[in-house]
């Protein structure tokens, strides 16, 4: 069954023009399974809230998800595998924590793609598709732009906005911006700025965190705040039609005045009302803390989390690989991660939260040391990484796909992120007949890969 044509009145046609789409086709709004139309598929609509935990960078398979022991050592390694509480399947000796909870986790261990560019990578993560770049292009050509896909939360927010005060999409705790290059993937592209992600600049470790963009300033009281929109309203009106930038403008304005004034978000960034107990159950930096926010905006009903881990080369580990990761990396995640899934469960919350956890692509599966460096590491890969999933219908304790004796290459069926893509838009119970129709006039289809079914099945 198609998806409805949905037709522009003139505010809403402005508002296209300014994002550069020229139509869509929009779902019903759709909150359980029996809503969505077309084709059931496992999974479908079981999920409220999707939580992509990412590991930007690129963390290594081999080192963590898909170890391969028997491999020659310039291949496995300075870690040793340990078991998990699902039999035959082993994790890093980094992972303890993990390991114990395998059972509410399923491990894709056949992503691949083709870029090994994080620029290019990351776009292609948060969004299923490849960046729109000329050939020959420069690292500043590939930065973000409005003419790149609209990212998960973006497109959500534009088939299915809201005004409720909930924001759609929320990533924390930093953008990823390397010198002069802002990766892309990471707002909503041709959409246009009303449908971007709110952005939370900040650490939550921080003892004195507190989201300034969803505050009023002192002495500014609600009753003020209405005041002041309705003089702002009353010099807004103009008989001269409104420039692209302006529509713009005037709809952020828009969403930030209804998260201010419905107080709905607002509370969950009040992360000091957390006890000290719970605080150091997610661990005390900016990672544990921020899975923490990421669980409170899952209870405030955000439908799309991003929660990174580090900055934009925090997993990628040319250098010091194995001591990066032993000392750092894999501790935070380990603890963050268990008391994440601890506490989702304990709620339910868990049942109706789809939980991903992965990087843009992996590591080298030989080990390499760069020129002028004395400590070895592994280098960029997207033939074959991994991916964890769990909740919101998915059967814990598997292993989805399998690599070869080096995890260089899937030996079973590969998936894509185009395929992670329309798993989550499965998830949220999103009709699968969407399409966006981009600047040019091209029609995409929002689901454009395969949902990952073996999730759910078991049959991987």
């Amino acid at each position: 069954m198609p998806a409805p044509i949905f037709r522009l009145d003139r505010r809403q046609m402005l508002r296209t023009s300014a994002a550069g789409v020229v139509a869509t086709t929009i779902p019903p709004l759709a909150t359980s399974a029996t809503e969505v139309p077309g084709t059931y598929l496992p999974g479908t609509g079981r999920a409220k809230s999707v939580l992509l935990v990412l590991l930007s960078g690129g963390p290594s398979q081999l080192d963590m998800w898909d170890p391969k022991p028997q491999a020659p050592s310039e291949v496995r390694g300075e870690f040793s595998p340990i078991s998990t509480a699902v039999p035959g399947v082993a994790l890093c000796e980094h992972l303890p924590k993990l390991a114990g909870q395998l059972k509410r986790w399923t491990i894709v261990r056949s992503l691949a793609h083709r870029e090994h560019n994080h620029l290019l990578a990351t776009h292609v993560a948060l969004t299923g598709r490849p960046t729109p770049i000329p050939r020959g292009a420069t690292d500043l050509d590939r930065v973000e732009s409005r003419s790149d896909f609209p990212n998960f939360a973006a497109a959500l927010d534009f088939i299915r906005p809201r005004n409720d005060g909930i924001p759609t999409g929320v990533s924390l705790p930093n953008y990823f911006i390397e010198g002069p290059l802002t990766w892309p993937g990471q707002h909503a592209g041709f959409l246009g700025a009303k449908h971007d992600p709110w952005q939370i600049q900040g650490d939550p470790n921080d003892a004195d965190f507190r989201m300034q963009a969803l505050s009023m300033r002192n002495g500014v009281t609600l009753p003020v705040l209405q005041s002041r929109r309705e003089l702002l309203d009353r010099l807004s009106v103009s008989h001269r039609p409104l420039s692209a930038e302006s529509v713009a403008f005037r709809e952020q304005q828009d969403v930030a005045f209804n998260l201010l004034t419905s107080g709905k978000v607002t509370s969950a960034f009040e992360i000091q009302r957390e006890s000290d107990a719970t605080r150091d159950r997610y661990g005390r930096n900016k990672f544990g803390q921020s899975l923490l926010l990421a669980r409170r905006l899952v209870e405030a009903g955000v439908p799309m989390i991003q929660a990174a881990m580090g900055i934009v080369q925090t997993w990628d580990t040319h250098v010091d690989n194995w001591g990066k990761l032993k000392n750092t990396l894999l501790p935070q995640l380990d603890q963050g991660l268990a008391a994440l899934m601890d506490d989702l469960d304990a709620s339910g919350k868990l049942d109706e939260t789809l939980v991903i956890v992965m990087g843009e692509f992996g590591r080298t599966p030989k080990i390499s040391t760069l020129p002028g460096q004395t400590i070895p590491g592994r280098d960029h890969w997207a033939h074959a990484y991994s991916a964890l999933f769990a909740g919101a219908g998915v059967l814990g304790g598997q292993v989805v796909g399998e690599t070869d004796a080096q995890a260089a290459y899937p030996i079973t069926r590969a998936w894509t992120p185009a395929d992670v893509c329309s798993t989550v838009f499965n998830a949220l119970g999103v009709d699968p007949h969407v399409t966006l129709i981009d600047p040019l006039g091209r029609p995409h289809h929002l689901q454009n890969g395969t949902v990952i079914t073996p999730l759910y099945s078991g049959a991987g």
